[in-house]
């Protein structure tokens, strides 16, 4: 029966393997050249797989772009989240936060930012909205639980918790659109990180 099923399993990993080489190959498609400019042939290019494969998985451009987005969302965030789950203290999983988000705020030729902003702004019909709020969404759940570590860790209040956690993720959306402006420096980054601090300072305890 194990024999049977070996088959199976093998042709479902390879599948997994191959449409997670697809998105890591259009994930660095979309950085460059932002989502107005990029087609079907740009990602089979890069990923080095006929047409006809790619389409075995994929429908459309905007298919792969919205995988790509939700697929880094999840790993971005991901260490924040394992760092929760195994109860590290607190301001040291809210510090390595920062420091990630202003790496990658100063290195943006690794975001889909802009992409996401032309995926926006060329599409009329609401589901593009939804799907920029949901993952906007897991963002601030992301940070919300990294600040719920910090309430049962008994080192900060809950007080306002929620609307904490949505004032850290405009700050940081903003600053990423400075970004994308070519205006947004590290002294910038920085006073808004210290904005941040004392948004975290005025709830923590004594």
């Amino acid at each position: 029966m194990v024999k049977k099923n070996m088959p199976r399993k093998f042709n479902e990993n390879q599948r997994k393997i191959k449409k997670s080489m697809i998105l890591e190959s259009a994930y660095h498609v979309f950085c460059r050249k932002g989502f107005l400019d990029v087609t079907m042939k740009d990602i089979i290019c890069e990923c080095g797989i006929s047409r006809g494969g790619i389409y075995l998985y994929f429908s459309s451009v905007d298919e792969i772009f919205q995988e790509v987005v939700a697929v880094r969302n999840k790993s971005k965030f991901a260490i924040v989240r394992e760092a929760v789950n195994n109860n590290e203290p607190f301001f040291i999983v809210f510090n390595n936060f920062l420091s990630l988000q202003k790496k990658r705020l100063l290195h943006m030729e690794n975001s889909l930012l802009r992409a996401m902003y032309e995926y926006l702004f060329s599409k009329t019909e609401g589901a593009a909205q939804d799907f920029h709020r949901a993952q906007l969404d897991y963002i601030k759940k992301s940070v919300l639980c990294m600040l719920m570590l910090g309430v049962s860790q008994g080192v900060i209040h809950d007080k306002n918790i929620d609307i904490i956690a949505e004032n850290i993720l405009l700050i940081i959306e903003g600053l990423g659109i400075l970004a994308l402006s070519n205006i947004l420096t590290e002294n910038i980054i920085t006073g808004q990180f210290i904005i941040i601090n004392a948004i975290i300072e005025s709830i923590k305890k004594n």
